[in-house]
């Protein structure tokens, strides 16, 4: 199965190199002249991924119409842009495995729904759980979800995926693999902040349990099944972003809880921080569905530019409850 990745920052790259770990060619799409210059010329992503050195089997393309010679497809660009850049290229029945996590802005859809939308031929996967990319491209030993309803494929492509470092764990709920993820962006930030204004690692750990509270509430209402947000795709990916400024997450909300501006780190093209977009259409759609997710409304708060400690202090003083 000839891998194509649409998407070539941090994670698209590391992916791009597991998949080609065994030798198979590997065509990686970026957007950034300078990206593909460098991975081809130099074989290293500079701009971000630039501690890997990366096989030779990995070959950078600006030309979304070399990504037909690939069997699957691999999309890795950030939740917003993956409408745009899938109605962009000819797919037909050829899988794609979506690794980007978010919620769409506009539309309030999960990106399984954006795909399916934009190429309703495609057999749909979702691949994710916790993983840093600097990891995943040095073969560390990494674990993941690779959710797919369609039992014989599920089965072909985490046998493609797997490496010795590698493991991906079969699921049919795409739902659940993909809340998870987004959902998991937006309290790292908040994780984030509490890191960042010293308020202690009870917080921390409160808000992680809280959080996940949050995640399956959500979660339940779109449809996903509890045990899914228990494992890597949810609970997993929660405690990897929510405990290390390796997360871009989690460092945008350290900044915050240090007093600085969300959009003046945000401008930087290396480190999209997905949950700053996904806190707000989350909160929005919660709203909507009745789901209670006080977590959330208070990074929308803070990404809006309010106080952390009166943030803080709502949060602490909401009324006493059964633990739920």
């Amino acid at each position: 199965m000839r891998i194509g990745v649409i998407g070539a920052g941090a994670w698209g790259t590391a992916l791009a190199q597991a998949a080609a770990s065994g030798g198979e060619d590997v065509i990686l799409w970026a957007r950034e002249a300078d990206v593909i210059d460098s991975i081809n010329a130099d074989h290293v992503n500079a701009v971000f991924l630039p501690k890997v050195r990366l096989s030779t089997a990995v070959r950078a393309t600006g030309d979304l119409s070399d990504l037909e010679q690939a069997d699957a497809l691999l999309v890795v660009v950030p939740a917003q842009h993956v409408g745009t850049v899938l109605s962009g290229i000819t797919v037909g029945t050829r899988p794609l495995v979506l690794c980007a996590k978010g919620i769409e802005v506009r539309t309030r859809r999960l990106v399984s729904e954006i795909a399916a939308d934009a190429q309703p031929q495609a057999p749909l996967a979702v691949l994710s759980g916790p993983t840093f990319a600097h990891e995943v491209a040095a073969g560390l030993p990494t674990a993941v979800t690779l959710a797919c309803a369609d039992a014989v494929l599920r089965e072909a492509l985490s046998e493609r995926l797997a490496t010795p470092a590698l493991r991906p764990y079969a699921s049919d709920d795409v739902v659940g693999a993909e809340i998870g993820g987004a959902v998991k962006n937006v309290l790292a930030i908040a994780c984030g902040v509490v890191d960042g204004a010293g308020l202690g690692q009870n917080a921390r750990a409160a808000l992680i349990a809280r959080g996940f509270a949050e995640m399956t509430r959500y979660g339940v209402a779109r449809g996903a099944r509890p045990e899914t947000l228990a494992g890597l795709s949810g609970l997993g990916d929660l405690v990897l972003t929510c405990s290390s400024t390796s997360s871009r997450n989690f460092s945008l909300g350290v900044g915050i809880g240090q007093g600085r501006s969300a959009a003046a780190m945000m401008s930087d093209r290396r480190t999209v921080a997905e949950g700053a977009f996904t806190a707000p259409v989350l909160r929005e759609d919660a709203r909507l569905r009745g789901v209670e997710m006080p977590v959330t409304e208070a990074v929308c708060a803070l990404l809006e530019g309010a106080d952390v400690d009166a943030v803080v202090e709502r949060l602490l003083a909401r009324p006493l409850r059964p633990e739920a």
